[in-house]
């Protein structure tokens, strides 16, 4: 289902708000260690949006989790929500989308790191991956995505 558009949220305190222009390329739920020591859940969701079409709106978020040169983990510094991620290289922001205000159209379309999935943990994603997809993969993952939403 392809949102409908902008998409506004913010973090739990609403001291950080954050504003989308332009659908996903794709949607996610990843399983590795990481997400899910930062999400404290089974897996975090994702929704990758092109840069040009994020902002934050208001309030200064904070770098946190890994802090990593490429991987930036942004949290509102008051509530420690984690909000988005930007990958370095990348043209794309990882958006939590539970941030956002209307969260009906989402779906993960990919699962990653299935690898080290928890048992019980079920996402309803159309691919599932061990760990992540190769880059070589990505352009036709995206492709299939953007035929995947549409279908709704």
């Amino acid at each position: 289902m392809v949102p409908k558009l902008p998409l506004k949220g913010s973090c739990r305190c609403g001291r950080v708000e954050i504003r989308v222009t332009k659908p996903p390329i794709a949607t996610a739920a990843c399983h590795c260690r990481g997400c899910q020591k930062m999400a404290s859940s089974a897996y975090s969701l994702t929704a990758m949006v092109p840069a040009d079409g994020f902002e934050v709106v208001k309030g200064e978020p904070a770098v946190g989790g890994m802090h990593a040169p490429e991987l930036q983990h942004y949290f509102c510094g008051h509530c420690m929500t984690w909000m988005f991620t930007r990958p370095a290289g990348m043209d794309f922001v990882n958006v939590r989308p539970t941030m956002l205000d209307d969260t009906s159209w989402f779906r993960p379309f990919l699962e990653t790191f299935t690898s080290t999935k928890l048992p019980f943990a079920q996402t309803g994603a159309a691919r599932s991956f061990a760990e992540f997809p190769a880059m070589e993969e990505i352009g036709g993952l995206v492709a299939d995505y953007a035929a995947w939403a549409a279908g709704d």
